[in-house]
């Protein structure tokens, strides 16, 4: 009997272990067009949303800059213009992380601080020292003391406003494409097109990660801040979690590359998503998601065919900012200036209604189940059954 009973909870406990089902490769938004920035094309290149969440700071070409609205970007008269005086391409902003200013970077030299204060823009300390550089990349680190720059010849800088720009050691020779930063710790991460990954430890010194030159890298993410891991995004559709040594970031490893199963889309960027998910910019115009809380997951938000089903022409734009609100509610924009405000898809809601009613069936179906095998299993207890149903013999 005891056997039989080891057996039928054996078998009630395989009954509710959880399926694993692969990620259905759907859009999970629905898209609205809700105007431009401008009437021409404003060759935006790059979005950063403020530390509180409520701006976000676009820029470009010629110098152009200008601050929004996080939760009403459809909204112009919330706009504030900004004059930066240059007519340089602005590449890449950073917000410091208390949110009173910005840094931004860009071609000649560009190196720029926004104030929220005045939405004055005025040049940073020391800035002759990087005249002439192409400048692609620039993060603060989490302490704010320290923001690190790089450009398309492969020098890094680290930067304080007391000390100006101080060159780095060791550096690579093809372009930083992207710079991030753990959230808890003084550790960062350096994207360059040809050199591979790097990591910048506390004391600003620079190692480059070994078996990591092989990809083409495009950006780094470093939302999660529970994680000791960033994930490194590559052409190809291909990624690799990076496994953060904080004792000894030289140390630090990355894991075997993963591949995106999409037949058609490119990784061009990474950007900050909702509850510390990384949203994958893709060309052409689609987003996924990545949550480095799931192992090996990716999670399709926009498909590339169902944004040129929506729209050939916006679709046909390159996405230079995407930013989340709450899950799979927030905006893009396109380098053009087109504003594509995004919402939870019918799909989505009459699946979750259905996931509930399903979990609700198996609630109380698997108890039943359970007790059933024990049941049934059970002579004693069919004994027992029979007496309290027909009175003892």
């Amino acid at each position: 009997m005891r056997s039989r009973l080891v057996l039928a909870l054996g078998l009630a406990f395989l009954v509710l272990q959880p399926t694993v089902n692969a990620e259905e490769l759907v859009t999970r938004v629905a898209l609205e067009d809700v105007g431009a920035l401008g009437e021409s094309d404003l060759g935006i290149r790059v979005g950063a949303v403020s530390p509180d969440g409520t701006d976000v700071l676009v820029a470009g070409m010629d110098g152009f800059a200008r601050l929004l609205s996080a939760d009403e970007a459809d909204d112009r008269g919330q706009d504030v213009e900004l004059l930066t005086g240059r007519n340089s391409t602005v590449h890449d902003i950073a917000w410091h992380p208390r949110g009173n200013t910005a840094l931004l970077v860009g071609d000649e030299g560009l190196a720029m601080r926004y104030d929220s204060y005045d939405h004055s823009v005025t040049y940073v300390n020391g800035t002759f020292s990087v005249l002439g550089y192409e400048l692609t990349a620039v993060v603060w680190r989490p302490s704010g003391d320290f923001a690190y720059v790089g450009a398309t010849d492969g020098t890094l800088w680290k930067f304080a406003e007391h000390t100006g720009f101080e060159r780095l050691e060791g550096l690579g020779e093809s372009a930083v494409t992207d710079l991030a930063c753990h959230r808890n710790h003084n550790i960062c991460f350096v994207a360059s097109m040809d050199d591979g990954l790097g990591v910048i430890d506390g004391d600003h010194r620079l190692t480059w990660m070994p078996d990591s030159s092989s990809q083409t890298w495009v950006g780094i993410d470093c939302t999660n801040a529970i994680l000791k891991e960033c994930v490194g995004f590559a052409s190809g559709l291909l990624s690799r979690v990076i496994q953060i040594n904080t004792l000894n970031p030289q140390f630090s490893t990355v894991d075997p590359a993963m591949k995106l199963g999409l037949s058609t889309g490119e990784h061009i960027g990474v950007s900050p998503g909702y509850g510390g998910t990384g949203l994958v910019h893709l060309a052409p115009l689609g987003i996924v998601r990545h949550d480095p809380m799931i192992v090996d997951s990716a999670e399709t938000v926009l498909m590339p065919s169902d944004a040129a089903a929506w729209n050939e022409v916006i679709a046909g734009r390159t996405l230079a900012v995407v930013w989340e609100n709450s899950l799979h509610r927030g905006f893009i924009i396109t380098e053009f200036g087109n504003i594509i405000a995004f919402t939870p898809a019918t799909q989505e809601v009459e699946t979750t209604i259905m996931d509930v009613l399903v979990l609700g069936a198996v609630a109380i179906s698997v108890p039943g189940v359970i007790l059933g095998l024990i049941y049934m299993n059970s002579p004693f207890l069919q004994r027992k059954y029979r007496e309290l149903r027909f009175g003892k013999k």
